[in-house]
């Protein structure tokens, strides 16, 4: 018997001797010069133009998570580069590989918890106090961190996270997701005792969401924005480096004896 062959196709891009067309649109005419990288990222993602609320909403979520400092992937990223100046994109590949469940990968975290309390194109079918206190309690058991929530040096509170809530709140995209990450806040921070601000990657998660993208994708966001911010720390490591500094002193410090 015969084996079908799956009909290859993709709805992104093709390009002919004389024409690129991504998402049906004509490169040179109606996308250079009219989208900014957000806007092409939006276009790329869900195969039409952003309105202009979704435009600033998008935009904001991932001009957040381009820089953040001296993170551990930005030093992953200038180590690399140290060990192999000729090869930029490992650099970035490097740093990129870091963004997990603890940094920037959180927002696909908190975007899926959002999501699977209240699936997509449906409404709460229970008051939002409710289930945050069977979300909090579901992550307590299985002794894990509810994403989104809490940062190690933002406190008591994340900058970033009024800022997102407020943009996301004048484009129209404050709706039952922010409101159940906020509720969240609440039980985990009752049950705790401790203060568990929301911080900007459950901000974000919450607003993707809000936007109708998939808590799948969600991390992509980081990982398009974060690898802007990695091209800039490897530019700076270039003309200032750190990164044999940090080796030769650590290696130093590692290979002494213990201090404690």
């Amino acid at each position: 018997m015969t084996k079908i062959k799956k009909y290859l196709h993709t709805d992104l891009g093709h390009s002919t001797p004389d024409k690129i067309t991504v998402r049906g649109r004509d490169l040179p005419s109606e996308i250079l010069g009219h989208l900014n990288l957000g806007d092409m990222a939006f276009l790329e993602l869900t195969g039409r133009m952003p309105t202009p609320q979704e435009s600033v909403t998008f935009n904001a979520i991932v001009v957040t998570l381009v820089e953040h400092g001296i993170t551990p992937s930005a030093l992953v990223a200038r180590l690399t580069y140290a060990g192999a100046p000729e090869a930029l994109q490992a650099a970035v590949g490097a740093g990129l590989c870091g963004l997990g469940s603890v940094f920037v990968g959180s927002t696909e975290g908190a975007a899926r918890m959002l999501s699977e309390a209240i699936p997509a194109g449906t409404e709460p079918t229970r008051p939002l106090a409710d289930m945050a206190r069977d979300i909090v309690a579901d992550y307590r058991a299985r002794k894990q961190i509810v994403p989104g929530l809490g940062h190690p040096l933002h406190k008591p509170i994340d900058p970033r996270t009024p800022r997102l809530f407020e943009i996301a709140a004048e484009n129209g995209f404050s709706g039952h997701y922010v409101a159940l990450i906020q509720a969240v806040q609440d039980e985990a921070e009752r049950v705790s005792g401790k203060s568990l601000p929301v911080n900007a990657t459950g901000a974000i998660g919450a607003i993707a969401t809000e936007l109708g993208l998939p808590w799948r994708i969600v991390r992509g966001l980081g990982v398009m924005a974060r690898a802007i911010g990695l091209v800039g720390h490897i530019l700076e490591e270039s003309q200032d480096p750190m990164g044999i500094e940090i080796w030769q002193r650590v290696e130093k410090e590692a290979g002494g004896p213990r201090q404690d």
